[in-house]
């Protein structure tokens, strides 16, 4: 079975970082992802914009969080990943899909003119267990 993903769009909150308690670096952020539609009833072109949540792990990604923020634009390769969980107030079980980057592709910081984005290897996944999903 394949389990891959390709997303480019814009950052829709500032990355965040947190650590496992072994001190890898987890960066989490969200992104959207414009689908142009056609409106049955008017006729017109317009954007639905799809949000998703994405994780990656690596001491080098805390420069996605210290340099890039809300709106900027990325491009997203990596996996889908499920998990799930009993919410603690109502006891309703809850989850969520995410992607997991394997890598991530952002444009330069450049003012003048555009040049071809760096693309970031990420380090290679921990195990779910040491993720504190949902928590």
């Amino acid at each position: 079975m394949i389990n891959s993903v390709t997303l480019c769009g814009n950052l829709t909150r500032d990355p965040e970082i947190r650590r496992t308690q072994s001190g890898t670096a987890i960066v989490s952020f969200g992104i959207a992802v414009n689908e142009r539609r056609k409106d049955r009833q008017t006729g017109e072109w317009g954007d639905v914009p799809h949000f998703f949540d994405v994780t990656c792990f690596g001491e080098r990604h805390e420069k996605l969080a210290q340099y890039y923020g809300k709106g900027s634009k990325v491009t997203v390769q990596g996996r889908l990943s499920q998990s799930s969980w009993t919410d603690k107030q109502s006891g309703q079980k809850r989850s969520k899909v995410e992607v997991i980057a394997d890598e991530i592709e952002l444009p330069p910081r450049q003012q003048g003119g555009y040049q071809q984005a760096p693309q970031v290897e990420l380090a290679p996944s921990i195990y779910e267990e040491d993720i504190p999903f949902g928590g």
